[in-house]
């Protein structure tokens, strides 16, 4: 293991207090530290997920011309899929290394169907979306058990997060980057960067690739076991928490020559909330030592930001 401090879950879902509080302690401390947990005891089995492999490598395998049958123009990639190089990290001009598919929300009321693009069914690859659906509700499972935790942590309701991530624009990422071909110039398979949501759950952080910033500016290799999620704080999160929850700056960094010829999967789900949710730093946050660092805005609005910044749609 890296230096990323490790929690199980099923403290926090135990009957004893001592428990409970001892992986909010635990989480919060991690989270205002690196901002990055390797987290066990989640509601994902493992057959469940060697079967979203399975069906992710199936839909990347296939041809690019099928594949673009699914890229969606006018939605910014938040459905469906994204081509390879499409997608740089803010302040970057070199594209990622990488291909990748979005699942979305399922459980949309009326209110939302407008705002939120309807999944992509994908037809040669039939269990692709079925699996894929499973695991996108066990993760947002998951995600709500340690956003209770996080509010606790902050001093809010356990259920403070609750009424803004049900139905929330969260977003399952299935990523391939595939083999190196040709000697990159700037690119790296996911340049240094910030998540824009409140919470990140990773899975395929096991192999090395994955590295995290530490306040030093020095690089740590984030590697969990293959029955943990890698757990990171998002920007919104940050804004919201006045930067006691830290969103640290994260990367995907090209694997040594001699693995230039195979592929590398990882699959985050991006916890985000309802799009009208307020990040106003809480005022439990702010105080004379700790002075309002975030102006204002919305969830909704931070996002189509961000959007803009990837360059994902346009202004």
């Amino acid at each position: 293991m890296s230096r990323i401090p490790s929690v199980d879950l099923r403290l926090f879902l135990s009957e004893k207090a001592e428990d409970k509080q001892q992986f909010v302690q635990d989480i919060g401390a991690a989270f205002s530290d690196i901002g990055f947990v390797a987290l066990s005891g989640h509601f994902l089995d493992q057959n469940l997920i060697d079967e979203l492999y399975s069906e992710v490598k199936s839909f990347f395998n296939l041809d690019e011309e099928i594949k673009k049958n699914y890229e969606i123009e006018g939605i910014g990639g938040q459905r469906g899929y994204t081509s390879f190089g499409k997608e740089s990290a803010k302040g970057y001009k070199a594209g990622d290394l990488k291909e990748f598919w979005h699942f979305g929300q399922y459980e949309i009321p009326e209110a939302l169907k407008s705002e939120y693009p309807a999944n992509v069914i994908v037809s040669e690859v039939p269990n692709f979306n079925t699996v894929g659906k499973t695991a996108y509700k066990k993760l947002e499972k998951t995600a709500v058990y340690v956003l209770r935790a996080l509010a606790l942590y902050l001093g809010l309701d356990e259920r403070y997060f609750d009424q803004y991530v049900q139905n929330g624009n969260s977003i399952l990422r299935p990523i391939h980057y595939p083999p190196i071909v040709d000697e990159p110039k700037d690119a790296v398979r996911a340049a240094a960067h910030g998540d824009i949501n409140l919470i990140t759950l990773l899975m395929g952080a096991q192999g090395k690739g994955l590295q995290v910033q530490d306040h030093q500016g020095v690089w740590h290799d984030a590697i969990a076991r293959p029955d943990q999620l890698m757990i990171n704080v998002g920007d919104m999160l940050s804004r919201l928490s006045n930067n006691k929850l830290k969103s640290t700056i994260h990367q995907v960094v090209n694997p040594e020559r001699e693995l230039w010829g195979s592929s590398r999967y990882s699959i985050p789900f991006f916890m985000h909330p309802i799009s009208s949710m307020k990040l106003n730093c809480l005022e439990g946050c702010v105080d004379a030592d700790h002075p309002k660092q975030f102006e204002d805005c919305t969830a909704g609005e931070y996002l189509h930001e961000r959007l803009v910044e990837l360059g994902l749609i346009k202004e």
